[in-house]
């Protein structure tokens, strides 16, 4: 083990000075098998994603141990497609990057097992990514040309943040939220409305035809700071409804939804400008999968050009959970000799902000 670690060390050193380099990236932390193949961390030779998304539907949520068997199930064919529609033979790759953590524990060990015995097998280096520093670099695949440092605005289901981008493979934590994430919440007020998974979408496809005109109890204990609180607002909602059925009374969904939504997303959008002008960064880069929410790309947008603060958003196809955005963290971290791992290497549930 430890000569594998000492030969990938010296292994990183030497692709430094390669004019290109091929990253294999593996993702499986929660209900998505990817794998990807990158080219110096800003070019995507191929990114393919088995989702589960029509498996844990009835289920109204991601079930972690039918996630971590279909994992089993996929990682082998989607890897071996990933090499056909690429065209690259399994000795022109240069290393490994794995997402080691956050996320769900037996769907993490699918791919960090996977990925060692492969990196291993290759004799190349195997680089742990962790989740948030994956959705950073999102951007960097969407803009090529983007640079830190700046301020990112990190909304998933397992984290909402604001982090300060020092450099590719550093950040430092503005804020947080100290309850739900955004994306949890989402979720749970979509399934007490009735709606099927994912429900973040579903939110968001209805809110477009509803009035934010209902007057939900919001937490405001925060407003002064950089961190967040969503408990708040998902309880009154579901109050809301519960209350509305118990008095056989009718609601409207769409209103619900675009109330809520916009609760959530004003003050997101809100305190990532206001850290943008503490930090006196005029660049803003949202990560994560509510990214993908049209009502948040619009209010930034308007909010950003307000401000004079440049406004990046990575592609559609790159909010969710992606490989492609594991191998570019892996590429920068690989040049920076940072996080290469030994076989020692397992999977974390959670990762520091």
């Amino acid at each position: 083990m430890i000569k594998y670690y000492e030969k990938s060390k010296a292994k990183c050193q030497e692709l430094k000075h390669k004019d290109s380099i091929l990253i294999l990236g593996i993702e499986s932390s929660c209900d998505e098998t990817s794998v990807a193949i990158v080219k110096n961390g800003r070019e995507i030779l191929t990114n393919i994603i088995a989702s589960q998304i029509d498996i844990h539907k009835k289920f109204g949520g991601v079930v972690p141990e039918v996630a971590s068997r279909n994992h089993i199930l996929a990682i082998d064919k989607v890897f071996k497609k990933v090499l056909e529609t690429a065209g690259k033979n399994i000795n022109e790759i240069d290393a490994v990057a794995i997402t080691y953590g956050a996320g769900l524990m037996g769907a993490l060990l699918v791919g960090v097992n996977f990925a060692k015995a492969l990196a291993y097998s290759l004799d190349i280096p195997c680089i742990a990514v962790s989740h948030v520093e994956g959705h950073i670099s999102a951007n960097y695949l969407t803009h090529k040309n983007l640079r830190p440092p700046f301020i990112c605005l990190m909304v998933s289901g397992g984290h909402t943040a604001i982090l300060k981008v020092n450099n590719y493979i550093s950040h430092t934590l503005l804020g947080s939220t100290v309850d739900d994430a955004a994306g949890e919440a989402f979720d749970k007020v979509a399934r007490v409305l009735g709606l099927s998974y994912p429900g973040g979408v579903q939110i968001d496809n209805l809110a477009k035809f509803g009035k934010p005109n209902i007057k939900f109890t919001k937490h405001n204990a925060l407003k002064d700071s950089l961190n967040f609180s969503f408990s708040g607002i998902k309880t009154a909602v579901i109050n809301y409804v519960n209350s509305k059925k118990m008095k056989n009374e009718d609601f409207v969904k769409e209103d619900i939804c675009a109330s809520f939504q916009k609760i959530i997303v004003d003050d997101i959008s809100n305190k990532a400008v206001k850290a943008c002008k503490l930090q006196n960064l005029n660049k803003l880069v949202v990560a994560g999968g509510v990214g993908a929410n049209s009502y948040l790309k619009e209010n930034l947008t308007k909010l950003c050009k307000d401000n004079n603060i440049e406004l990046y958003f990575p592609d559609l196809k790159l909010c969710t959970d992606n490989a492609a955005m594991i191998a570019s963290s892996g590429y920068f971290n690989l040049m920076a000799g940072k996080n290469i791992a030994d076989l020692s290497l397992t999977a974390k549930p959670t990762v520091s902000l």
